[in-house]
């Protein structure tokens, strides 16, 4: 459990800073990638402006002061560009690449065609941001050069993303090392509390035993009556309470002692439920199971059987009346699952939340005749864990409960 909680914590932490990570570099790359597309989209209506050309009157230090923009007066001189011009009717007119060294008249003609083709009026062709506008007969298409611009975009992106990789696994290394420090005083508390569990059921065992004799030295002193008889079932529900506990304790242990081996679960399982056929029959429910033969598992036997009993024992005591039960054990690719269902008069799935937590029961007024302390589920979910399986319970419509148990091939 303190194993979970450290590794949960690392992700959590590590999740959480990739995310503001990834958020920040995100939203500055954006910034930049829209600072390169509107200033070069100003250069070109400049462009568009004057048929493909800067006007030389137009950028002296005043002229260029009363425009609304914060491109350089060295604009036309930093600029390479290329022109490409149409009739209406798709006849080529000019073409003028001798502002730009990169582009021959062939290459110009195929960028053109190809974004004639495209149909927008704005975007990009490889590292071109490109206009398309018509004036009278012609569609004139002009093509500028943000390839620079675009090389510093890319690089700055790919400097932040090594960076911050370089940064994530500095960080992650640091809580690796610091996280067992920073939940030692939950696991020590923990320990603590395990070891009160276990060492305070040991000691409970004692008196409950003198109680349950001298109840019946008593009877046979007075002989029966309801007084003795209310003893009995009270140590008896006592005694029942400190053993399950301390199971529950012993097999949240790390190291817990299980006779682990290759068994027949599918033969133990048809042996387990055989015990509660007869008891659903007395109590009008029916149970159903499907068991796939020739399952073999790796564990530890006896708990596993302890599981069975514990999934099935619940459903017999909160299933409906005339309720149905069904157990199902097959193997799914690499998995083998075991599923109980039952029906039951009404389970939330605010319910089904809190059902493997300790001494959590549906029944709010935790009446003891239905029996139970609420720690059956916890023993059972203690179980797969030790095996390092899955489990999880489901409702579908709020009338039946269904708990399914993943164990790995």
């Amino acid at each position: 459990m303190i194993k979970k909680l450290r590794v949960k914590m690392v992700i959590a932490t590590m999740l959480s800073l990739l995310v503001v990570l990834s958020v920040i570099i995100g939203s500055v790359g954006i910034l930049n990638y829209r600072e390169i597309v509107s200033n070069a989209d100003i250069t070109l209506g400049i462009l568009a402006e004057n048929d493909g050309r800067f006007p030389d009157s137009a950028f002296s230090k005043e002229e260029f002061r009363k425009r609304d923009h914060p491109l350089s007066p060295e604009l036309p001189y930093e600029s390479r560009y290329f022109t490409v011009f149409f009739t209406s009717e798709g006849t080529l007119v000019s073409i003028n690449t001798g502002k730009i060294a990169a582009i021959d008249t062939s290459t110009a003609i195929d960028y053109a065609e190809t974004v004639r083709k495209r149909g927008k009026e704005k975007g990009f062709e490889n590292d071109y941001r490109y206009i398309v506008y018509e004036t009278g007969t012609e569609t004139h298409l002009i093509f500028l050069d943000c390839g620079r611009d675009l090389k510093s975009f890319r690089i700055f992106i790919l400097n932040s993303m090594a960076v911050s990789v370089v940064g994530l696994l500095a960080v992650l290394v640091m809580l690796i090392m610091v996280s067992g420090r920073i939940v030692k005083p939950f696991a020590d508390n923990y320990e603590k509390q395990k070891r009160f569990i276990t060492d305070a059921g040991h000691e409970l065992k004692t008196p409950l035993a003198i109680i349950n004799a001298d109840a019946e030295v008593l009877e046979m002193d007075y002989g029966e009556n309801e007084w003795l008889d209310d003893i009995r079932n009270q140590t008896g529900r006592l005694t029942e309470l400190t053993n399950s506990l301390i199971l529950l304790s012993r097999m949240e242990e790390e190291n817990a002692s299980l006779e682990m081996m290759d068994f027949p679960l599918s033969d133990v399982t048809e042996e387990t439920v055989e015990e509660f056929h007869s008891l659903a029959k007395t109590r009008n429910k029916s149970l159903t199971t499907k068991i796939q033969p020739m399952i073999s598992m790796y564990g530890d036997e006896k708990s596993l059987r302890k599981l069975i009993s514990i999934l099935l024992d619940n459903a017999l005591k909160y299933s409906d009346e005339d309720g149905k039960i069904s157990l199902t054990l097959e193997k799914k690719k690499n998995d083998i699952q075991l599923s109980v269902y039952n029906t039951a008069e009404y389970i939330s799935g605010e319910n089904v939340k809190h059902l493997f937590e300790r001494f959590y029961r549906t029944d709010q007024s935790r009446n003891s005749q239905t029996g139970g302390y609420g720690l059956g589920l916890s023993i059972a979910l203690a179980i797969v864990n030790t095996h390092k399986g899955k489990i999880s319970a489901s409702t579908s419509d709020e009338h039946s409960l269904l708990i399914t148990v993943t164990f790995p091939l």
